[in-house]
């Protein structure tokens, strides 16, 4: 129970100060009059002025409540680097027991609040670590004047110091991790979204040194750079510099880049030495040689197809007369100018992204010199298309070449003159350049498989000997052979009624959609290659695709950016396509391998925000203790602090130990009120005074 005296003033304050200070004046010229009853006066206002205030003796009957402390502690995973693992296990349980033993003590009683902090997911993880968050909204739920304090247990990168401002009352923090940290990060300055095929493009970034660094420390830091799963370009650049690095990419489509610092001695963490990128990379132009035997009306056909094109820059070699045919035309007459062969099959050969040989045959027009720097080109990354004519079957075949050597099927001299609908293999299903082809016909599919596609009438047989036949034609075959010679990439394609589907002949069929697959496959667009592992994350989860020709696809063993490892086994979902799915538990770089193909993808930042600065720092929670009279202590220096209770605005910290404020908060019960100037006992007074003033001076 608590006691104290009350006003209940029954007219306004300013009102009863007024009547103060006439009551006052009045007294005064009493006493200047020589009235001798002026005390007696002032005793009679001061009764009155009394009775006005309504003095009242108040009675509470008070229930104390426990004060609050918090403990938040930082689970997130920049605590599991180094020692701190360690030290979380020697530290958490001697502070909850040293905060239990306190509560026990403390006559009004405490209460610990723990609050756990631990990584975000989603969209929130960029945002790091929020313990100041979480700390303002768990003292948001009760009232200010039942909190004693906070403790901190942290390595002390906070990253929202903007959540709290202020506090009201100490804000302590126990660091962990070690005074003499140091760390390395590789930091992305600039990268581009796109980037032309064949052109340089620069990445800068910068290689930052954090910490207390060794003295002996080298200036120089080695660097990889790897772009799709290739062998890695490596640098050697300055550290703590902005750095520009000169790249070309060698193909379109997405291209992922991967960069990596080596891990040197003493560091902290290697998963802020590295990053993922992805440039999309697009050709300017793209060259294509057309070279046609002769004219025919599938000539127009693919002239037409490459010109609309606008981003094709087309070369057409056609040609008109044989050198056979003698009509007496001189040959200077038969063009405006002189045709550049020699540059364009000699000289500017490696400059195409695309040779199309469409019906031609050996007539002495290309020397087989020029065929066999066609060959070269191919084995050294080229690609060639070849669609085939009868002339194919026979003598004048190009088989008959330095070309043979590339090629992955040989005429058996056989043009067969029939009716058929081209069909796509049992490859072929599984082969991105037909797979799902069948999609485009303007019909359904027969009963027995055959696509709803126009026929065509000529099919210059051929045995495969290396590659893959995607398509077939009567008798199961080869229409269609896709090779891979040396570095560079072939495709045959026997037979020269390709241009009957584009006629819409029968309905037609998707020659474009066809074409348009096999030059990105030629080309290497890495969304057309036959064997691919890819990750594509999506939130938490991530999607494991893998391509494949085979039967069967191999279980992908996935490395989290922790180093932990497990395997996953892959469902077919399409012919050749297989995918599986898995939750990403922690942000960062997740490497996968299924034995012969590799990927990397990045879930969240590569290098979290956790890991950004992982030195443990007094630096960000410094001016909120300073602020609200805590105070920072690191363990590895001190151990787990001693803990006492102290009273409000006295020091709260001090050399090996933490205190908790005081704050004595109650609640009300039951509150007692008695009168101490009754209203008819002060009139009587005043008036027994004021006659008594009255006797005196009339005397």
């Amino acid at each position: 129970m608590e006691s104290t005296i009350t006003f209940a003033p029954l007219l306004p304050l300013p009102l009863l100060a007024a009547l103060a200070l006439l009551s006052a004046g009045l007294v005064a010229f009493a006493v200047w009059r020589g009235l001798t009853g002026w005390w007696l006066r002032g005793l009679a206002a001061l009764v009155l002025l009394a009775a006005l205030a309504d003095p009242r003796w108040r009675e509470e009957d008070r229930a104390y409540l426990p004060d609050i402390a918090f403990v938040v502690t930082d689970a997130t995973a920049s605590q599991g680097i180094d020692v701190r693992p360690d030290q979380m296990g020697a530290l958490m349980p001697e502070l909850s027991a040293r905060l239990q033993a306190l509560a026990a003590r403390a006559e009004a009683g405490l209460e610990i609040r723990e609050i756990s902090v631990t990584d975000a997911a989603g969209a929130d993880a960029a945002q790091g670590s929020r313990l100041l968050s979480a700390l303002a909204e768990a003292a948001a739920e009760v009232s200010e004047d039942r909190i004693a304090g906070a403790i901190l247990v942290t390595d002390g990168q906070v990253h929202d110091p903007e959540a709290l401002a202020a506090f009201p009352a100490p804000v302590h923090v126990i660091l962990t991790g070690r005074a003499d940290e140091w760390d390395r990060r590789l930091v992305m300055e600039t990268a581009p979204a796109f980037a032309i095929v064949g052109e340089q493009v620069e990445l800068r970034l910068r290689i930052e040194t954090l910490g207390r660094a060794p003295a002996d420390l080298p200036e120089r830091v080695p660097l990889e750079v790897s772009v799709n799963g290739a062998e890695p370009l490596r640098f050697d650049i300055l550290a703590d510099t902005s750095q520009t690095l000169p790249l070309e990419l060698d193909r379109g489509g997405m291209n992922v880049l991967q960069i990596t610092v080596p891990t040197a001695q003493g560091e902290l963490t290697e998963r802020n030495n590295q990053a993922v990128l992805s440039i999309n990379g697009i050709r300017d132009r793209l060259r294509v040689l057309l070279v046609s035997g002769e004219p025919y009306a599938g000539e127009r056909t693919w002239r037409n197809l490459l010109k609309s094109d606008a981003a094709v820059d087309l070369v057409h070699f056609t040609i008109l007369r044989p050198p056979e045919k003698q009509d007496g035309v001189p040959v200077f007459e038969l063009s405006l100018i002189a045709f550049p062969t020699r540059e364009l099959f000699m000289d500017k050969v490696d400059e195409f992204d695309l040779i199309i040989f469409d019906r031609y045959r050996r007539r002495g027009v290309l020397p087989s010199l020029y065929i066999e720097n066609i060959a070269r080109y191919v084995r050294e990354g080229g690609a060639v298309l070849i669609a085939s004519g009868p002339a194919f079957a026979g003598a004048e075949s190009l088989y008959r070449t330095p070309l043979r050597d590339v090629l992955p099927a040989a005429p058996t001299a056989r043009v067969l003159e029939e009716g058929f609908v081209p069909r796509v293999s049992a490859i072929g299903e599984r082969h991105p350049v037909t797979n799902g082809l069948t999609d485009f016909a303007p019909r359904p599919t027969a009963e027995d498989g055959t696509p709803g596609w126009g026929r065509w009438f000529r099919l210059i047989d051929m045995e495969a000997m290396s590659g893959d036949t995607v398509m077939e034609g009567p008798e199961g075959r080869p229409l269609l052979v896709l090779d891979r010679p040396g570095e560079g990439r072939i495709a045959m394609l026997a037979s020269d009624h390709a241009w009957l589907w584009s006629r819409g002949y029968e309905g037609g069929g998707p020659q474009q959609e066809l074409l348009r697959r096999l030059a990105h496959w030629l080309m290497q667009e890495p969304e057309l290659e036959e064997e691919v592992l890819r990750a594509e994350p999506d939130g938490a989860e991530v999607t494991v695709t893998r391509r494949t020709l085979g039967d069967t696809a191999a279980p992908v063993t996935v490395t989290g950016p922790s180093g932990e490892t497990f395997a996953l086994n892959l469902s077919e979902v399409a012919p050749g396509t297989w995918q599986a799915r898995f939750a990403a538990t922690e942000n960062g770089i997740y490497r996968l391998s299924d034995g012969t193909i590799e990927a990397v993808t990045a879930v969240g930042p590569a290098a979290p925000k956790e890991f950004e600065n992982p030195v443990s720092d007094r630096a960000v929670l410094a001016p909120l203790a300073d602020t609200t009279g805590g105070g920072i202590l690191r363990f590895d220096e001190v151990g787990t602090p001693d803990l006492r209770r102290v009273a409000e605005n006295r020091t709260a910290e001090g050399r090996g130990w933490l205190g908790l404020v005081r704050r004595d908060a109650y609640d009300v019960q039951d509150i007692r009120l008695t009168a101490l100037a009754p209203g008819w006992l002060m009139l009587f007074l005043a008036g027994a005074l004021v006659l008594a003033a009255w006797r005196i001076e009339g005397r």
